[in-house]
């Protein structure tokens, strides 16, 4: 038997797949390879199997050995998860009300101004300007204090700590960022029961009958997902954008399209395909495109490769934001379709129409060749964005 393919795999190009992980792909769905940690697994990259393995029911998303990943920095994160999975359906229900498109409509206004303000603070300096901390890092804080209901005054503490948290080269920043986090919710989740107001936090804790480590958990997953993850989004969309002069362009002629590129380059971002991919362990006994996999195998669901499977996605690694992205699982599929998706797709939008209204000429300030992915991270996504215009 060969020796498993060693992750992560080279990339040379941050918005192209690596071309190790096309060549898996080409040879079929499923593929043994080590992890970082040196442990072994299974690549899922088909996107046939990775829609379908997503909300298969043979699969977990906790470790049914704990042990088996204690000296990975994921794994504190993964407890965290595991966590929520156990009564992933009634916590779900009691989230989805709260990102509504009536409470989406209700939030937009107030993203706008956010958005104009930063652009106002943007359009101030100097360029080159690193994007990444300019809007990337600026805007999905402000937001999520917004919404949830947070101090603004208390955005860069808890911003921190959610970059701690995600850290998977160090087991024992992330324990300290998560346990941070935590302790800050803690404290909200109180000032929240004593003195409500109109918003997330405030909302679930008068559901009936939650308690308040639920409140607490539900309450750091949402400062963690919904911070981290659309950091890294904004990063690569706007990339993938302006290395594309001709679709930064349509876009400025064409407000129209902006949903449109949001979509496709969400499909076609790649925040950090150095995990390998969506952690899953399997729960029985199965075949995956004829390849037996066993109780307790630990997979991993390539999504960046199933939404570059061209059997999906006709010539995948073109940007195209007049292409059809039905198909796409960027924010997962079934019942662990990603309940934020509303308001990263609301924050994108925003930004990106605002951005391009404001800012025509905007180009990249280097080749896309010297742009560097974040590879300690869970989350990953550009180390910075230098642009001018």
């Amino acid at each position: 038997m060969s020796t498993p393919a060693q992750l992560p795999f080279e990339q040379p190009n941050v918005l192209r797949l690596p071309p190790r992980l096309r060549a898996f792909q080409s040879r079929g769905a499923v593929h043994r390879v080590r992890t970082a940690e040196g442990g072994e697994a299974w690549l899922v990259t088909g996107h046939a199997w990775v829609r379908k393995l997503l909300d298969d029911d043979r699969l977990g998303r906790s470790n049914p050995d704990p042990q088996a990943a204690a000296d990975s920095g994921s794994a504190v994160l993964a407890g965290l998860l595991g966590s929520f999975a156990t009564d992933h359906a009634r916590l779900r229900a009691l989230l989805e009300p709260h990102f509504s498109p009536e409470r989406m409509l209700t939030l937009r206004p107030r993203v706008e101004k956010l958005t104009e303000q930063l652009l106002d603070e943007l359009a101030g300096r100097k360029p080159p300007v690193d994007l990444r901390e300019a809007l990337a890092l600026a805007l999905p804080i402000q937001v999520m204090c917004e919404w949830l209901g947070v101090p603004q005054e208390d955005k860069d503490r808890f911003g921190a700590w959610t970059q701690d948290a995600a850290n998977v080269g160090d087991a024992a920043r992330s324990r300290q960022g998560l346990g941070e986090l935590f302790g800050y919710c803690k404290g909200l989740v109180a000032d929240k029961r004593r003195a409500p107001g109109d918003d997330v936090i405030s909302r679930i804790c008068a559901t009936d009958g939650i308690k308040d480590d639920e409140v607490l958990g539900l309450t750091a997953l949402l400062l963690f997902g919904g911070y981290e993850t659309t950091v890294a989004r904004i990063g690569t969309c706007v990339t993938l954008l302006l290395d594309e002069p001709g679709q930064w362009r349509a876009l400025h002629d064409d407000p129209g399209l902006i949903p449109g590129a949001v979509e496709e380059t969400l499909r076609m971002s790649m925040p950090n395909p150095h995990t390998g991919g969506m952690p899953r362990y399997a729960l029985t006994d199965f075949e995956i495109d004829g390849v037996t996999i066993r109780a307790g195998d630990f997979v991993l669901l390539n999504i960046i490769a199933a939404n570059h499977d061209e059997t999906a996605f006709a010539d995948p690694g073109r940007v195209d934001v007049t292409r059809d992205t039905t198909e796409s699982l960027v924010f997962g599929h079934g019942a662990y379709h990603c309940v934020g998706a509303t308001l990263a797709r609301t924050q994108l939008q925003v930004l990106l129409s605002r951005l391009v209204a404001r800012f025509p000429t905007l180009r990249l300030a280097v080749g896309a060749e010297e742009l560097e992915l974040r590879h300690n991270t869970l989350i990953g996504g550009l180390t910075h964005l230098p642009v001018t215009w």
